[in-house]
């Protein structure tokens, strides 16, 4: 039973965030043209927008969403780089041990292995059916001997391939500037829990590194003259969407998702695991600690997760069911879990762990180097946007957060959380409201700033050293009450002559800013002070870009009425008509038409609005560009 009172929704978001970062192709269901550079080009998992859909990056660059439900457009080709592992297994061949991402076992010869690398190479008998194991715990699933069956070669980001650098790029200019080229000379490990991962490259400017194809669902990088990487037998990989299913009930009645212990005296334990993943001194954890049963393998053997991360394999007779905790029992960290509804004036307490949050960041704010003192500090709501993004105010600044990446220490009431007592919530406030003085006049300008703070804004302003432009954590201070609302402090900066036009790390200005922070007002008042309306960042998004992606229908309301060109394309070719039909929203759609954005513009795929108008017969109703990850799609001659 699952803590959280949902068992089976629980056990799909398992399986999706597992199934990131598979390497995939085409699928049975396909008609999607060549998004993806043709039949046996690779691609990366990014994310799934729903347990009926996921998002997927061509490693020719092309972004799109498609089916895993129903119908299935994909196959996973290998799911090494998701870090999914069968442990207590080992590859017959080239010996890697565990097997990561796909097993296959002969089912003619007795425990006889395959790595996913040596099963499409053809090592061992071609005659002899293989099954296929997914994932730990779910069903065998025979397939036909590999000598009957046909093979399609890989292209794609493989040795000798030329690339250029991809949307998840983040290594400033290692590549030697944008649009530099670079030759992979081999595919290798990003880590060693994430085989197959990542590529190395040497760039042409004599540079050479390691980049992410994979690891995490990231792209650094994009294929300009792709590469063959060996040949694999399509109809024996599984199809996208499957490859959670088949899970089975373990001897002792035991299920994915159960709470387990390991009772047993130690000399009983180590006696029954022969023959059963055996017993490592690094076993020793599981005494005394419940871990969660995540997998059962095609042997009933069962695979537990501890708090720590680590997994092992049981003989099912060593382990106790935990009875279920009550309705109201919190998950464990280790667990997903669905995230809490949030209201302006709680208190919530940001996620530590860098890695995780740069990722829950992405398309909710995005993350930045000077987010880096939030980490772990406790912050309060300011605003829950219309995504349920949220602005928080944290160490003295306000940043726009994931709610994924936020835990909820106490409610708006000062009701504590959980287990957090009256004194406890006592110690929060005061570490929230402690004020820390540096003696940087630009910390305390943009502080002041984004607080709204009027009065100390023009006291400091009045200090010869003062700088109305002055930058702390990457931000002036009118990028930050910009973002924030505050427009009395936004029209003393203009009195004291600020610079409208200053930009970010991002190349995000003023007006940028108000548009993610949904705040109407302040861009009425930028565009007065003569802000560029059609100013662009370093993605070419103008803040009507931002203000439609983010949902946010009054700025994008006074934008148009202020006169904003309605048609500019972002990086991607991308117009915000474009990103209005990947947000579904019929209301900006509307706007974008009657003040005459234009449906043909394509985008750098080819895809524009009319077509889909067309097909779908309703101009109101448009597709949008795989590059935002479109949710229809079509093709044409």
């Amino acid at each position: 039973m699952d803590p959280t009172g949902g068992g089976s929704n629980r056990v799909v978001r398992v399986n999706m965030m597992e199934g990131v970062g598979a390497r995939v192709v085409r699928g049975p269901d396909w008609k999607w043209g060549k998004q993806d550079g043709g039949d046996g080009h690779v691609g990366t998992v990014r994310n799934f927008e729903s347990p009926e859909e996921v998002v997927v990056v061509w490693d020719n660059g092309t972004a799109a969403n498609y089916r895993c439900a129903g119908a299935y457009d994909l196959r996973i080709l290998d799911s090494a780089s998701t870090g999914l592992k069968h442990d207590g297994t080992m590859c017959d061949t080239c010996r890697q041990q565990p097997i990561f991402g796909l097993r296959w076992k002969c089912a003619e010869c007795a425990n006889y292995d395959l790595c996913s690398v040596c099963y499409h190479s053809d090592k061992h008998n071609l005659r002899h059916r293989f099954f296929r194991i997914n994932t730990p715990g779910s069903l065998r699933v025979l397939v036909e001997p590999r000598r009957k069956s046909k093979k399609v070669t890989a292209r794609g980001i493989f040795a000798g391939a030329r690339v250029v650098r991809g949307v998840d790029w983040q290594w400033e200019d290692q590549d030697g500037g944008n649009s530099r080229r670079g030759k992979v000379t081999e595919i290798q490990d990003w880590s060693a829990a994430s085989p197959r991962s990542a590529a190395y490259v040497l760039w042409d400017n004599g540079s050479k590194n390691l980049y992410r194809v994979g690891f995490e669902g990231m792209s650094d990088l994009k294929v300009v003259n792709d590469a063959k990487g060996g040949s694999f037998y399509r109809d024996h990989l599984p199809q996208l969407g499957e490859q959670g299913s088949g899970s089975r009930a373990a001897p002792g009645g035991l299920q994915i998702a159960d709470k387990v212990n390991v009772d047993l005296d130690l000399e009983i334990v180590q006696s029954l695991q022969h023959g059963h993943g055996g017993w490592t001194d690094g076993m020793f954890e599981c005494l005394g600690t419940t871990g969660t049963v995540v997998g059962i393998d095609e042997d009933h053997d069962i695979v537990v997760s501890y708090p720590s991360g680590n997994r092992w394999t049981f003989n099912p007779a060593v382990l106790t069911k935990v009875n279920p905790p009550s309705s109201a029992a919190v998950a464990t960290p280790s667990e997903p879990s669905v995230p809490p509804q949030y209201a302006v004036g709680d208190l919530v307490q940001i996620c530590i762990d860098m890695e995780r949050i740069k990722i829950l960041q992405k398309g909710h704010g995005e993350w930045a180097e000077a987010m880096v003192p939030t980490l772990g500090k406790i912050g309060r709501v300011q605003q829950v946007y219309h995504d349920l993004d949220l602005k928080v105010e944290v160490c003295g600044t306000c940043w726009t957060y994931n709610p994924a990446a936020v835990t909820k220490v106490a409610s708006s009431d000062g009701t504590a959380t959980g287990n957090s007592s009256g004194e406890r919530l006592s110690a929060l406030l005061k570490k929230l409201f402690e004020t820390h003085v540096s003696g940087d006049v630009n910390e305390e300008l943009v502080k002041a700033a984004a607080n709204g703070d009027a009065q100390k804004v023009e006291e400091i302003l009045q200090r010869p050293e003062a700088d109305v432009n002055g930058v702390f954590a990457g931000h002036t201070a009118l990028q930050a009450a910009s973002q924030n609302g505050h427009v009395e402090v936004i029209k003393i900066l203009m009195k004291y002559n600020v610079d409208m036009e200053i930009e970010d790390k991002d190349g995000d200005r003023a007006v940028h800013h108000a548009a993610f922070g949904d705040e109407a007002d302040v861009m009425k008042l930028l565009h007065r002070g003569g802000a560029d309306l059609n100013a662009r960042n370093k993605r070419r998004q103008t803040p009507l870009h931002i203000g439609v992606n983010k949902g946010h229908i009054g700025v994008v309301k006074v934008l148009l009425d202020l006169g904003c060109h309605p048609g500019l394309q972002d990086s991607e070719g991308d117009t915000p008509l474009h990103d209005a039909i990947s947000k579904k929203r019929d209301d900006m759609l509307t706007l974008l038409l009657d003040h005459h954005a234009d449906m043909t513009v394509m985008n750098n795929n080819g895809f524009n609005a009319l077509h889909h108008a067309a097909l779908r017969g309703n101009p109101r109703r448009i597709s949008t560009s795989p590059n935002k990850f479109a949710r229809c799609q079509t093709q044409w001659k």
